[in-house]
């Protein structure tokens, strides 16, 4: 088995734009949301090592360290046979609901 590091991706505009959503609406689509990610979750465990949540970011150049904001949310580590393996269950995502969204999977190897 073969370790892999799926990101979801949200452009921060999303996100600022779904703040302004009015509250009643966000709360029932959340919660959808959340339901949602919980059967594909629970469908998809026995490939998933752990799922986190991003947090603040800092940027750190030849310049400097800055606050900065990219479209990394959250991130699951998995196990699969292959690369086609471990992506093929992102396709039917929840979080590919989400405008301008996606998730890339990456092999984790050894540096």
């Amino acid at each position: 088995m073969t370790k892999y590091v799926a990101l979801y991706l949200t452009p921060p505009d999303v996100i600022a734009d779904w703040q302004k959503t009015d509250a009643g609406t966000r709360k029932a689509a959340e919660e959808k949301m959340q339901n949602d990610w919980k059967a594909w979750m629970g469908a998809n465990a026995k490939m998933i090592l752990s799922t986190e949540v991003g947090g603040k970011t800092k940027r750190v150049t030849a310049n400097g360290i800055a606050d900065a904001k990219n479209d990394i949310m959250l991130y699951t580590f998995v196990e699969a046979d292959s690369h086609e393996a471990a992506a093929k269950p992102f396709a039917s995502h929840p979080h590919l609901q989400i405008p301008k969204s996606s998730i890339e999977v990456m092999e984790v190897r050894a540096m």
